[in-house]
Protein backbone atom coordinates (compact mmCIF):
# COMPACT_ATOMS: atom_id res chain seq x y z
CA UNK A 1 0.00 0.00 0.00
CA UNK A 2 1.47 3.36 -1.09
CA UNK A 3 0.88 6.62 0.77
CA UNK A 4 1.78 9.84 -1.08
CA UNK A 5 2.62 12.92 0.97
CA UNK A 6 1.04 15.87 -0.82
CA UNK A 7 2.35 18.34 1.77
CA UNK A 8 -1.11 19.61 2.53
CA UNK A 9 -1.78 17.81 5.82
CA UNK A 10 -0.13 15.41 8.24
CA UNK A 11 -3.27 13.22 8.19
CA UNK A 12 -3.08 10.37 5.72
CA UNK A 13 -5.86 8.27 4.29
CA UNK A 14 -5.41 4.59 5.05
CA UNK A 15 -7.39 2.23 2.83
CA UNK A 16 -7.74 -1.53 3.26
CA UNK A 17 -10.11 -4.35 2.36
CA UNK A 18 -12.02 -6.33 5.00
CA UNK A 19 -14.05 -9.41 4.19
CA UNK A 20 -17.19 -9.31 6.36
CA UNK A 21 -19.63 -12.15 6.63
CA UNK A 22 -23.29 -11.39 7.11
CA UNK A 23 -24.84 -12.84 10.26
CA UNK A 24 -27.86 -15.00 9.60
CA UNK A 25 -30.28 -14.07 12.39
CA UNK A 26 -32.61 -16.86 11.31
CA UNK A 27 -29.96 -19.50 11.89
CA UNK A 28 -30.71 -22.02 14.62
CA UNK A 29 -27.18 -21.58 15.91
CA UNK A 30 -27.84 -17.94 16.86
CA UNK A 31 -31.11 -18.78 18.58
CA UNK A 32 -32.27 -21.29 21.13
CA UNK A 33 -35.63 -23.07 21.24
CA UNK A 34 -37.91 -22.04 24.11
CA UNK A 35 -41.46 -22.58 25.30
CA UNK A 36 -43.23 -19.68 26.98
CA UNK A 37 -44.67 -21.18 30.17
CA UNK A 38 -46.83 -18.80 32.22
CA UNK A 39 -50.02 -18.94 34.29
CA UNK A 40 -52.20 -18.82 31.19
CA UNK A 41 -50.24 -21.65 29.59
CA UNK A 42 -50.61 -23.81 32.70
CA UNK A 43 -54.36 -23.17 32.86
CA UNK A 44 -54.84 -24.02 29.18
CA UNK A 45 -52.72 -27.15 29.50
CA UNK A 46 -54.70 -28.44 32.49
CA UNK A 47 -58.02 -27.77 30.81
CA UNK A 48 -57.01 -29.77 27.75
CA UNK A 49 -55.28 -32.50 29.78
CA UNK A 50 -58.42 -33.27 31.80
CA UNK A 51 -60.22 -34.26 28.61
CA UNK A 52 -57.98 -37.33 28.27
CA UNK A 53 -58.44 -40.49 30.35
CA UNK A 54 -55.12 -42.34 30.64
CA UNK A 55 -55.66 -44.82 33.42
CA UNK A 56 -57.90 -46.57 35.85
CA UNK A 57 -57.07 -45.07 39.27
CA UNK A 58 -57.88 -48.44 40.93
CA UNK A 59 -54.51 -50.14 41.48
CA UNK A 60 -55.99 -53.52 42.44
CA UNK A 61 -55.72 -56.07 39.63
CA UNK A 62 -51.96 -56.53 39.75
CA UNK A 63 -51.90 -59.51 37.39
CA UNK A 64 -52.46 -57.34 34.31
CA UNK A 65 -49.43 -55.12 34.92
CA UNK A 66 -46.39 -56.05 32.81
CA UNK A 67 -43.22 -54.22 31.70
CA UNK A 68 -44.62 -53.42 28.22
CA UNK A 69 -47.58 -51.73 29.89
CA UNK A 70 -45.21 -49.29 31.62
CA UNK A 71 -43.78 -48.15 28.28
CA UNK A 72 -47.20 -48.05 26.63
CA UNK A 73 -48.69 -45.89 29.36
CA UNK A 74 -45.67 -43.58 29.53
CA UNK A 75 -45.56 -43.11 25.75
CA UNK A 76 -49.29 -42.40 25.55
CA UNK A 77 -49.10 -39.87 28.35
CA UNK A 78 -45.99 -38.11 27.04
CA UNK A 79 -47.17 -37.96 23.44
CA UNK A 80 -50.45 -36.42 24.56
CA UNK A 81 -48.63 -33.89 26.75
CA UNK A 82 -46.33 -33.02 23.83
CA UNK A 83 -49.25 -32.40 21.47
CA UNK A 84 -51.00 -30.24 24.09
CA UNK A 85 -47.83 -28.20 24.67
CA UNK A 86 -47.35 -27.70 20.94
CA UNK A 87 -50.80 -26.09 20.95
CA UNK A 88 -50.73 -23.99 24.14
CA UNK A 89 -46.97 -23.21 24.17
CA UNK A 90 -45.36 -23.89 20.78
CA UNK A 91 -41.59 -23.92 20.48
CA UNK A 92 -40.12 -20.58 19.42
CA UNK A 93 -36.58 -19.66 18.45
CA UNK A 94 -35.30 -16.94 20.73
CA UNK A 95 -31.99 -15.11 20.60
CA UNK A 96 -30.17 -15.67 23.93
CA UNK A 97 -29.39 -12.73 26.15
CA UNK A 98 -25.80 -11.56 26.17
CA UNK A 99 -25.84 -11.18 29.94
CA UNK A 100 -28.15 -12.00 32.79
CA UNK A 101 -28.44 -9.47 35.63
CA UNK A 102 -30.82 -10.86 38.27
CA UNK A 103 -30.09 -8.02 40.68
CA UNK A 104 -31.70 -5.42 38.40
CA UNK A 105 -34.82 -3.84 39.87
CA UNK A 106 -37.14 -0.96 38.96
CA UNK A 107 -35.08 1.59 40.94
CA UNK A 108 -31.84 0.71 39.12
CA UNK A 109 -33.57 0.74 35.75
CA UNK A 110 -34.95 4.23 36.51
CA UNK A 111 -31.48 5.48 37.52
CA UNK A 112 -30.03 3.98 34.33
CA UNK A 113 -32.59 5.87 32.24
CA UNK A 114 -31.76 9.12 34.07
CA UNK A 115 -28.05 8.49 33.45
CA UNK A 116 -28.66 7.93 29.73
CA UNK A 117 -30.77 11.07 29.49
CA UNK A 118 -28.07 13.11 31.25
CA UNK A 119 -25.42 11.77 28.89
CA UNK A 120 -27.45 12.67 25.82
CA UNK A 121 -28.09 16.16 27.21
CA UNK A 122 -24.40 16.79 27.91
CA UNK A 123 -23.36 15.54 24.44
CA UNK A 124 -25.87 17.95 22.94
CA UNK A 125 -25.08 21.23 24.78
CA UNK A 126 -21.58 20.55 26.29
CA UNK A 127 -22.38 22.74 29.29
CA UNK A 128 -20.60 22.36 32.62
CA UNK A 129 -23.87 22.04 34.52
CA UNK A 130 -24.94 19.19 32.22
CA UNK A 131 -21.64 17.48 32.84
CA UNK A 132 -22.07 17.83 36.63
CA UNK A 133 -25.58 16.34 36.39
CA UNK A 134 -24.18 13.44 34.36
CA UNK A 135 -21.48 12.76 36.96
CA UNK A 136 -23.99 12.78 39.82
CA UNK A 137 -26.46 10.52 38.02
CA UNK A 138 -23.69 8.11 37.01
CA UNK A 139 -22.39 8.04 40.60
CA UNK A 140 -25.86 7.21 41.96
CA UNK A 141 -26.40 4.52 39.33
CA UNK A 142 -23.04 2.81 39.92
CA UNK A 143 -23.45 2.82 43.71
CA UNK A 144 -26.97 1.42 43.39
CA UNK A 145 -25.72 -1.40 41.14
CA UNK A 146 -22.94 -2.28 43.60
CA UNK A 147 -25.37 -2.32 46.52
CA UNK A 148 -27.90 -4.42 44.58
CA UNK A 149 -25.21 -6.94 43.56
CA UNK A 150 -23.96 -7.21 47.14
CA UNK A 151 -27.48 -7.65 48.51
CA UNK A 152 -28.33 -10.26 45.85
CA UNK A 153 -25.21 -12.36 46.50
CA UNK A 154 -25.52 -11.99 50.29
CA UNK A 155 -29.08 -13.26 50.17
CA UNK A 156 -28.11 -16.32 48.10
CA UNK A 157 -25.12 -17.09 50.34
CA UNK A 158 -27.21 -16.77 53.51
CA UNK A 159 -29.98 -18.95 52.07
CA UNK A 160 -27.48 -21.67 51.07
CA UNK A 161 -25.15 -21.36 54.06
CA UNK A 162 -25.54 -25.08 54.78
CA UNK A 163 -25.22 -26.16 51.15
CA UNK A 164 -21.49 -26.25 50.22
CA UNK A 165 -22.24 -27.42 46.70
CA UNK A 166 -24.39 -24.37 45.97
CA UNK A 167 -21.89 -22.01 47.65
CA UNK A 168 -19.07 -23.33 45.47
CA UNK A 169 -21.25 -22.89 42.39
CA UNK A 170 -21.99 -19.26 43.36
CA UNK A 171 -18.35 -18.36 44.03
CA UNK A 172 -17.19 -20.11 40.86
CA UNK A 173 -19.75 -18.25 38.73
CA UNK A 174 -18.56 -14.89 40.14
CA UNK A 175 -14.81 -15.57 40.03
CA UNK A 176 -14.67 -17.69 36.88
CA UNK A 177 -17.65 -16.92 34.65
CA UNK A 178 -17.96 -19.14 31.59
CA UNK A 179 -19.97 -18.52 28.44
CA UNK A 180 -23.36 -20.24 28.52
CA UNK A 181 -23.11 -21.68 25.05
CA UNK A 182 -20.97 -21.89 21.96
CA UNK A 183 -20.87 -18.87 19.69
CA UNK A 184 -21.75 -20.99 16.64
CA UNK A 185 -23.64 -24.22 16.28
CA UNK A 186 -24.25 -26.77 13.56
CA UNK A 187 -25.20 -30.38 13.07
CA UNK A 188 -21.57 -31.24 12.39
CA UNK A 189 -20.46 -29.59 15.64
CA UNK A 190 -22.98 -31.63 17.63
CA UNK A 191 -21.69 -34.82 16.01
CA UNK A 192 -18.12 -33.76 16.77
CA UNK A 193 -18.90 -33.40 20.48
CA UNK A 194 -20.82 -36.69 20.47
CA UNK A 195 -17.84 -38.51 18.97
CA UNK A 196 -15.48 -36.86 21.45
CA UNK A 197 -17.50 -37.74 24.55
CA UNK A 198 -18.13 -41.31 23.35
CA UNK A 199 -14.54 -41.80 22.21
CA UNK A 200 -13.13 -40.62 25.53
CA UNK A 201 -15.09 -43.24 27.46
CA UNK A 202 -14.28 -46.01 24.99
CA UNK A 203 -10.58 -45.13 25.11
CA UNK A 204 -10.51 -45.21 28.91
CA UNK A 205 -12.46 -48.45 28.96
CA UNK A 206 -10.05 -50.06 26.51
CA UNK A 207 -7.01 -48.92 28.51
CA UNK A 208 -8.43 -50.48 31.70
CA UNK A 209 -9.84 -53.65 30.18
CA UNK A 210 -6.92 -55.75 31.43
CA UNK A 211 -7.64 -54.76 35.04
CA UNK A 212 -11.34 -55.68 34.97
CA UNK A 213 -12.32 -59.02 36.45
CA UNK A 214 -15.19 -60.69 34.66
CA UNK A 215 -16.62 -62.41 37.74
CA UNK A 216 -15.36 -60.47 40.76
CA UNK A 217 -15.91 -62.07 44.15
CA UNK A 218 -17.96 -59.87 46.54
CA UNK A 219 -15.80 -58.45 49.30
CA UNK A 220 -18.70 -57.80 51.65
CA UNK A 221 -21.80 -59.76 52.52
CA UNK A 222 -25.17 -58.32 53.46
CA UNK A 223 -27.60 -60.09 55.79
CA UNK A 224 -30.48 -57.67 55.19
CA UNK A 225 -32.72 -57.66 52.09
CA UNK A 226 -34.60 -55.05 50.10
CA UNK A 227 -36.88 -56.90 47.71
CA UNK A 228 -39.55 -54.40 46.60
CA UNK A 229 -40.46 -50.73 46.66
CA UNK A 230 -43.36 -49.33 48.63
CA UNK A 231 -46.03 -47.65 46.53
CA UNK A 232 -46.38 -43.90 46.97
CA UNK A 233 -49.37 -41.92 48.19
CA UNK A 234 -50.47 -38.68 46.57
CA UNK A 235 -49.25 -36.47 49.50
CA UNK A 236 -45.86 -38.23 49.45
CA UNK A 237 -45.53 -37.64 45.71
CA UNK A 238 -46.43 -33.98 46.16
CA UNK A 239 -43.72 -33.60 48.80
CA UNK A 240 -41.12 -35.16 46.48
CA UNK A 241 -42.05 -32.85 43.61
CA UNK A 242 -41.90 -29.75 45.81
CA UNK A 243 -38.36 -30.65 46.91
CA UNK A 244 -37.04 -30.91 43.35
CA UNK A 245 -35.60 -27.86 41.62
CA UNK A 246 -37.35 -26.60 38.51
CA UNK A 247 -36.15 -27.92 35.16
CA UNK A 248 -36.23 -25.47 32.26
CA UNK A 249 -35.14 -27.65 29.36
CA UNK A 250 -37.24 -27.24 26.23
CA UNK A 251 -36.68 -30.95 25.55
CA UNK A 252 -38.61 -31.80 28.72
CA UNK A 253 -42.01 -32.92 27.45
CA UNK A 254 -43.76 -32.05 30.72
CA UNK A 255 -42.14 -28.92 32.25
CA UNK A 256 -41.72 -28.72 36.01
CA UNK A 257 -43.83 -25.58 36.36
CA UNK A 258 -46.86 -27.25 34.82
CA UNK A 259 -46.42 -30.28 37.09
CA UNK A 260 -46.09 -28.19 40.24
CA UNK A 261 -48.85 -25.68 39.55
CA UNK A 262 -51.24 -28.25 38.10
CA UNK A 263 -50.49 -31.06 40.51
CA UNK A 264 -54.08 -31.40 41.74
CA UNK A 265 -55.19 -32.33 38.22
CA UNK A 266 -52.03 -33.99 36.81
CA UNK A 267 -50.80 -35.61 40.05
CA UNK A 268 -53.00 -38.75 39.99
CA UNK A 269 -51.80 -39.62 36.48
CA UNK A 270 -48.14 -39.16 37.46
CA UNK A 271 -48.71 -41.17 40.64
CA UNK A 272 -50.10 -44.07 38.62
CA UNK A 273 -47.06 -44.06 36.32
CA UNK A 274 -44.58 -43.90 39.23
CA UNK A 275 -46.28 -46.69 41.19
CA UNK A 276 -46.61 -48.80 38.05
CA UNK A 277 -42.86 -48.51 37.44
CA UNK A 278 -42.02 -49.37 41.07
CA UNK A 279 -44.41 -52.31 41.19
CA UNK A 280 -43.44 -53.93 37.89
CA UNK A 281 -39.71 -53.16 38.23
CA UNK A 282 -39.40 -51.41 34.89
CA UNK A 283 -38.29 -47.88 33.92
CA UNK A 284 -39.96 -46.25 30.90
CA UNK A 285 -37.65 -45.99 27.90
CA UNK A 286 -38.53 -42.30 27.51
CA UNK A 287 -36.99 -41.65 30.95
CA UNK A 288 -33.60 -43.08 29.91
CA UNK A 289 -32.54 -40.54 27.27
CA UNK A 290 -30.31 -37.63 28.31
CA UNK A 291 -29.78 -34.36 26.48
CA UNK A 292 -26.14 -33.25 26.77
CA UNK A 293 -25.03 -29.60 26.60
CA UNK A 294 -21.26 -28.93 26.30
CA UNK A 295 -20.14 -26.21 28.75
CA UNK A 296 -16.67 -24.66 28.68
CA UNK A 297 -14.72 -25.60 31.82
CA UNK A 298 -12.95 -22.24 32.12
CA UNK A 299 -13.46 -18.98 30.28
CA UNK A 300 -9.81 -18.76 29.15
CA UNK A 301 -9.81 -22.22 27.54
CA UNK A 302 -9.73 -22.70 23.78
CA UNK A 303 -13.34 -22.88 22.63
CA UNK A 304 -12.39 -24.88 19.53
CA UNK A 305 -11.08 -27.88 21.48
CA UNK A 306 -13.85 -30.31 22.56
CA UNK A 307 -11.60 -31.58 25.37
CA UNK A 308 -12.08 -28.24 27.15
CA UNK A 309 -15.82 -28.81 27.51
CA UNK A 310 -17.71 -30.55 30.27
CA UNK A 311 -20.82 -32.56 29.26
CA UNK A 312 -23.85 -31.41 31.26
CA UNK A 313 -26.64 -33.99 31.05
CA UNK A 314 -30.30 -33.12 31.45
CA UNK A 315 -32.93 -35.77 32.09
CA UNK A 316 -36.72 -35.43 31.95
CA UNK A 317 -38.28 -33.95 35.07
CA UNK A 318 -40.59 -36.96 35.38
CA UNK A 319 -37.58 -39.29 35.51
CA UNK A 320 -36.14 -37.25 38.38
CA UNK A 321 -39.41 -37.66 40.28
CA UNK A 322 -39.20 -41.45 39.83
CA UNK A 323 -35.52 -41.50 40.83
CA UNK A 324 -36.18 -39.39 43.91
CA UNK A 325 -38.90 -41.81 45.05
CA UNK A 326 -36.44 -44.70 44.67
CA UNK A 327 -33.61 -42.72 46.29
CA UNK A 328 -35.59 -41.99 49.47
CA UNK A 329 -36.51 -45.64 50.01
CA UNK A 330 -33.00 -46.96 49.25
CA UNK A 331 -31.39 -44.28 51.44
CA UNK A 332 -33.65 -45.17 54.36
CA UNK A 333 -32.78 -48.86 53.91
CA UNK A 334 -29.02 -48.15 53.78
CA UNK A 335 -29.10 -46.00 56.92
CA UNK A 336 -31.30 -48.46 58.86
CA UNK A 337 -28.93 -51.35 58.09
CA UNK A 338 -25.68 -49.32 58.32
CA UNK A 339 -24.57 -50.33 54.83
CA UNK A 340 -23.04 -47.06 53.66
CA UNK A 341 -19.32 -46.44 54.10
CA UNK A 342 -18.76 -44.41 57.26
CA UNK A 343 -15.88 -42.54 55.62
CA UNK A 344 -17.85 -41.47 52.54
CA UNK A 345 -18.66 -37.78 52.14
CA UNK A 346 -20.50 -35.97 49.40
CA UNK A 347 -24.15 -36.47 48.44
CA UNK A 348 -24.74 -37.76 51.95
CA UNK A 349 -26.57 -36.00 54.82
CA UNK A 350 -24.22 -34.33 57.34
CA UNK A 351 -21.15 -35.42 55.36
CA UNK A 352 -19.84 -32.41 53.42
CA UNK A 353 -16.43 -31.12 52.34
CA UNK A 354 -15.99 -29.66 55.84
CA UNK A 355 -16.43 -32.99 57.60
CA UNK A 356 -14.09 -34.69 55.11
CA UNK A 357 -11.34 -32.08 55.59
CA UNK A 358 -11.73 -32.06 59.37
CA UNK A 359 -11.41 -35.82 59.60
CA UNK A 360 -8.34 -36.12 57.34
CA UNK A 361 -6.66 -33.06 58.88
CA UNK A 362 -7.29 -34.30 62.42
CA UNK A 363 -5.83 -37.76 61.66
CA UNK A 364 -2.71 -36.23 60.11
CA UNK A 365 -2.21 -34.05 63.20
CA UNK A 366 -2.46 -37.15 65.40
CA UNK A 367 0.17 -38.86 63.26
CA UNK A 368 2.43 -35.80 63.57
CA UNK A 369 2.03 -35.74 67.37
CA UNK A 370 3.23 -39.35 67.55
CA UNK A 371 6.54 -38.30 66.02
CA UNK A 372 6.26 -40.45 62.91
CA UNK A 373 5.95 -39.11 59.37
CA UNK A 374 2.82 -39.85 57.37
CA UNK A 375 2.13 -40.24 53.68
CA UNK A 376 -0.99 -38.76 52.05
CA UNK A 377 -2.00 -39.88 48.56
CA UNK A 378 -4.74 -37.97 46.72
CA UNK A 379 -6.48 -39.91 43.96
CA UNK A 380 -8.79 -38.34 41.40
CA UNK A 381 -10.40 -40.96 39.19
CA UNK A 382 -10.67 -39.98 35.55
CA UNK A 383 -14.29 -40.02 34.28
CA UNK A 384 -15.19 -42.13 37.31
CA UNK A 385 -18.97 -41.93 36.87
CA UNK A 386 -18.69 -42.84 33.18
CA UNK A 387 -16.53 -45.92 33.83
CA UNK A 388 -18.90 -47.84 36.10
CA UNK A 389 -19.47 -51.37 34.76
CA UNK A 390 -23.20 -52.19 34.85
CA UNK A 391 -22.73 -55.91 35.52
CA UNK A 392 -20.41 -55.27 38.46
CA UNK A 393 -22.76 -52.58 39.80
CA UNK A 394 -25.75 -54.95 39.69
CA UNK A 395 -23.66 -57.58 41.46
CA UNK A 396 -22.77 -55.04 44.15
CA UNK A 397 -26.43 -54.13 44.60
CA UNK A 398 -27.44 -57.77 44.94
CA UNK A 399 -24.67 -59.26 47.08
CA UNK A 400 -23.19 -56.29 48.92
CA UNK A 401 -26.28 -54.11 49.42
CA UNK A 402 -28.91 -56.86 49.55
CA UNK A 403 -31.28 -55.64 46.82
CA UNK A 404 -33.35 -58.51 45.43
CA UNK A 405 -36.56 -59.26 43.53
CA UNK A 406 -38.49 -56.55 41.72
CA UNK A 407 -36.24 -53.86 43.22
CA UNK A 408 -33.19 -55.42 41.55
CA UNK A 409 -35.19 -55.76 38.31
CA UNK A 410 -35.95 -52.04 38.50
CA UNK A 411 -32.25 -51.15 38.74
CA UNK A 412 -31.45 -53.55 35.90
CA UNK A 413 -34.07 -51.80 33.76
CA UNK A 414 -32.77 -48.40 34.91
CA UNK A 415 -29.25 -49.14 33.68
CA UNK A 416 -30.23 -50.92 30.45
CA UNK A 417 -30.78 -49.26 27.05
CA UNK A 418 -29.79 -45.77 28.10
CA UNK A 419 -28.89 -43.21 25.44
CA UNK A 420 -27.92 -39.58 24.95
CA UNK A 421 -27.56 -36.92 22.28
CA UNK A 422 -25.66 -33.62 22.16
CA UNK A 423 -27.72 -30.46 21.69
CA UNK A 424 -26.29 -27.03 20.85
CA UNK A 425 -28.68 -24.20 20.10
CA UNK A 426 -31.33 -25.53 17.74
CA UNK A 427 -29.23 -28.45 16.50
CA UNK A 428 -29.08 -32.01 17.81
CA UNK A 429 -26.73 -34.90 17.15
CA UNK A 430 -27.68 -38.49 16.49
CA UNK A 431 -28.49 -40.77 19.43
CA UNK A 432 -25.65 -42.75 21.01
CA UNK A 433 -25.98 -45.64 23.52
CA UNK A 434 -24.60 -45.56 27.06
CA UNK A 435 -23.06 -48.98 27.57
CA UNK A 436 -21.44 -48.17 30.91
CA UNK A 437 -21.45 -45.57 33.66
CA UNK A 438 -24.09 -44.19 35.99
CA UNK A 439 -26.34 -41.52 34.44
CA UNK A 440 -24.82 -38.04 34.71
CA UNK A 441 -27.23 -35.41 35.99
CA UNK A 442 -29.42 -38.01 37.67
CA UNK A 443 -30.63 -38.23 41.27
CA UNK A 444 -29.41 -41.81 41.73
CA UNK A 445 -26.02 -41.42 40.02
CA UNK A 446 -23.91 -40.38 43.06
CA UNK A 447 -25.59 -42.96 45.32
CA UNK A 448 -25.01 -45.78 42.84
CA UNK A 449 -21.36 -44.77 42.45
CA UNK A 450 -20.79 -44.80 46.22
CA UNK A 451 -22.36 -48.28 46.43
CA UNK A 452 -20.17 -49.39 43.52
CA UNK A 453 -17.09 -48.31 45.54
CA UNK A 454 -18.16 -50.00 48.80
CA UNK A 455 -15.71 -52.96 48.70
CA UNK A 456 -12.73 -50.62 48.31
CA UNK A 457 -13.17 -49.34 51.89
CA UNK A 458 -13.03 -52.86 53.31
CA UNK A 459 -9.80 -53.50 51.38
CA UNK A 460 -8.20 -50.41 52.92
CA UNK A 461 -9.32 -51.47 56.40
CA UNK A 462 -7.94 -54.98 55.85
CA UNK A 463 -4.45 -53.53 55.32
CA UNK A 464 -4.83 -50.90 58.07
CA UNK A 465 -4.78 -47.96 55.65
CA UNK A 466 -6.69 -44.82 56.62
CA UNK A 467 -8.89 -43.39 53.88
CA UNK A 468 -11.70 -41.00 53.11
CA UNK A 469 -13.95 -40.78 50.07
CA UNK A 470 -15.50 -37.64 48.67
CA UNK A 471 -17.64 -38.88 45.79
CA UNK A 472 -14.95 -39.89 43.24
CA UNK A 473 -12.00 -38.27 45.08
CA UNK A 474 -10.05 -40.61 47.37
CA UNK A 475 -7.65 -39.64 50.17
CA UNK A 476 -5.34 -42.45 51.34
CA UNK A 477 -2.95 -41.84 54.24
CA UNK A 478 -0.96 -43.87 56.75
CA UNK A 479 1.95 -43.66 59.18
CA UNK A 480 5.36 -44.87 58.13
CA UNK A 481 6.99 -47.71 60.06
CA UNK A 482 10.14 -47.23 62.13
CA UNK A 483 12.33 -48.69 59.37
CA UNK A 484 10.93 -46.38 56.73
CA UNK A 485 11.13 -43.39 59.06
CA UNK A 486 14.81 -44.12 59.83
CA UNK A 487 15.67 -44.44 56.14
CA UNK A 488 13.93 -41.14 55.37
CA UNK A 489 15.72 -39.33 58.20
CA UNK A 490 19.08 -40.66 57.10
Amino acid sequence: MDIDNAGISDHFLVMFDVELRAIDLNSKGCHRPVRIINSETVANFITTFLNFAFFDPDFTDTNCYTPPLVDDFANAMLSTCCSILDTVAPIKMKRPRTSHQPWLNDTIRALRRVCSQSERRWKKDRLQISYDILCRSRFLYQNSVKAAKAAFLSDIIETNSHNPRMLFKIFNSVINPCPDSLSSASQALCEQFLNHFSGKVLLLKASHSHSLVLNPVPVLGCMSTFSHFELLSLPTLKGIIEQLRNSNSVHDILPSRIIKEGFEEIGPCILFLINLSLFVGCVPTAFKHAVVHPVLKKSNFDQKDPANYRPISKLPFLSKILEKAVFLQIQAYLVANNITDKYQSGFKPHHSTETALLRVYNDLLIFADSGRPAVLVLLDLSSAFDMVDHNILLMRLEHVVGIKGSALNWFNSYLTDRSYSVVIGGYSSSVAPLCCGVPQGSVLGPLLFSLYMLPLGSIFEKYNISYHFYTDDIQIYCQLTDDLSASLNS
